[in-house]
């Protein structure tokens, strides 16, 4: 990790990035397809708030581990258990490097995640970044 000066702007773009994208991937069709694409895309949002949390503390993270450790370290009630998110790291990196094809199920497990821990995180991390 490298330190740097916080940047809650930077950090700002970042979310709304991420959240532009997690409304644009919860659009697509869940089918055995667009499986991959749909858990990349929900992980990579996921990440990209786990980042903007990173860069408003001035932390530059060198891997894509750390960001999502910074999310389970965020104390936000949710419908499913916000660790679950960990193990969208392991699928993705599954998908990606050894071919995994994620069934369905697997599918609509990961939107529903999405669906239930992304907005309450994402309303808790804006308090901490807007927080003087």
């Amino acid at each position: 990790m490298r330190y740097k000066k916080p940047d809650r702007k930077n950090a700002q773009i970042i979310i709304d990035a991420a959240t532009k994208d997690m409304k644009y991937t919860l659009t697509i069709e869940p089918t055995k397809e667009s499986g991959s694409t749909i858990i990349r895309n929900i992980y990579e949002c996921f990440r990209m708030l786990g980042d903007a949390l990173l860069t408003s503390k001035g932390i530059e993270s060198e891997d894509n581990f750390t960001p999502m450790q910074e999310l389970l370290k965020v104390k936000v009630t949710t419908d499913r258990p916000i660790n679950l998110i960990s193990n969208l790291r392991r699928l993705r990196h599954n998908i990606n490097y050894y071919g995994y094809i994620p069934s369905l199920d697997e599918v609509l497990d990961v939107i529903d995640i999405a669906k239930n821990t992304f907005e309450p995180l994402l309303k808790e991390i804006m308090k901490q970044i807007l927080k003087p």
